[in-house]
């Protein structure tokens, strides 16, 4: 058995769920056994994006004694375009003094 942690955070919250499962389970069986679907059945397990210690998985992908894996969110926005925003405000804040 591998004991294997399926955390998921919001902004507010973060919760991990301690489960063990089988030597050769899956990611997609870990978060299944964990019932972290019962507490946030928001999870789209079609969609979701998944990883183990931050790096990106498969849910078809195993496992390894001690993995963390970590239920993604989707981004509210894109990181690209919040940088060049507040860049625009940096670069207009300074023409002002």
């Amino acid at each position: 058995m591998l004991d294997i942690e399926v955390i998921y955070a919001k902004e507010n919250e973060q919760i991990i769920f301690k489960v063990s499962v089988d030597n050769d389970a899956t990611i997609e069986q870990a978060i299944l056994a964990s019932n972290i679907l019962n507490k946030y059945p928001e999870i789209d397990m079609l969609t979701v994006d998944v990883g183990v210690f931050s790096q990106r998985k498969k849910m078809s992908d195993g496992l390894n004694n001690g993995d963390r894996i970590e239920i993604y969110r989707p981004l509210i926005a894109d990181p690209k375009q919040k940088r060049r925003a507040k860049a625009e405000v940096q670069k207009e804040n300074k023409q002002f003094l």
